[in-house]
């Protein structure tokens, strides 16, 4: 190949390369929104887990003591409850990511 054709191959290079960086979305939202959705199915799920799991031991225990279903009422609320508690966790957690995420962009910026 000559030097010419060399030159203007480079030359196209850096058009195709500029056109795309002004053409490419700085953040596509599509990805923000499936991130956020999600988050939101783990915390759902996190809910019907604790729940469930309470469920089948309150279950379980009425099955094998031959009791009216005290256990399963008592064990499927302490479910709620560890399910909400997780739920809390995970959203703190998600807080706190998106604080500091935050921070960092105001110290770059």
């Amino acid at each position: 190949m000559s030097e010419p054709d060399g030159h203007k191959l480079e030359e196209l290079d850096a058009r195709i390369k500029a056109a795309k960086e002004r053409g490419a979305p700085a953040k596509p939202h599509q990805k923000e929104h499936y991130s956020q959705a999600q988050l939101a199915w783990r915390m759902v799920i996190e809910l019907v887990a604790g729940l469930g799991i309470g469920f089948g031991i309150g279950y379980g225990l009425d099955v094998l003591f031959g009791t009216l279903p005290i256990f399963m009422v008592l064990f499927t609320m302490l479910g709620l409850a560890a399910g909400i508690k997780t739920m809390l966790r995970s959203a703190q957690e998600i807080q706190d990511k998106k604080l500091a995420a935050d921070a960092a962009k105001d110290e770059g910026a």
